[in-house]
């Protein structure tokens, strides 16, 4: 196991400042706010790269998610916890660019709870990734409009984070790319 898959979450107030840490699995169960990370990449078309979880995942095996989602490392910088498990899961390296933060809280099907004071991030990847196979059983590249259609027909596909964070992901991405096209 390599420190990216440390077992320790970084629990936080309401304005994501540090309060402690407590091991994953006990902080799920208790419903306790900590520190995560959301990761969203396009290719050239605008197509959004999601992947479905592995069914052997603790919570939300076998549904789709954005492209990566961890917990950063108690003393690492989150960039650098970016990059390891980006690369880790998906076997992608890619610049990526902060978009925004959100805190959810969801019930997961087996009882555990997603609190998290989420770090969002966007970036542009256009080859084909390398996932690997206990994190990810199946990843794509889909149009925007598609996932949207797909979410709203059979929600239970999509991760409760995905589904929270999609609309303003694509808002977010729509932005940026539109400025990106007028400077070229």
């Amino acid at each position: 196991m390599s420190d990216i898959d440390a077992p320790h979450v970084i629990l936080v107030d309401a304005e994501d400042r540090e309060i402690g840490t407590m091991e994953k699995l006990e902080a799920h169960k208790k419903g306790l706010l900590h520190r995560a990370f959301s990761i969203f990449l396009f290719n050239d078309q605008g197509e959004m790269l999601i992947h479905r979880r592995a069914l052997s995942k603790y919570h939300c095996g076998g549904q789709w998610s954005n492209t990566c989602c961890s917990h950063p490392i108690k003393g690492k910088a989150l960039n650098d916890c970016l990059s390891t498990k980006l690369h880790q899961e998906m076997g992608i390296t890619a610049e990526l660019e902060k978009a925004f933060e959100f805190t959810y809280r969801a019930e997961m099907e087996n009882g555990l709870i997603e609190h998290e004071y989420d770090h969002v991030f966007i970036g542009r990847y256009k080859d084909t990734p390398r996932p690997n196979p206990r994190e990810v059983c199946d990843w794509r590249y889909a149009p925007i409009d598609d996932v949207s259609a797909e979410m709203r027909s059979n929600p239970e596909k999509f991760t409760p984070w995905f589904r929270m964070l999609f609309d303003s992901v694509a808002s977010h991405y729509a932005t940026i790319d539109g400025a990106r096209q007028q400077l070229q």
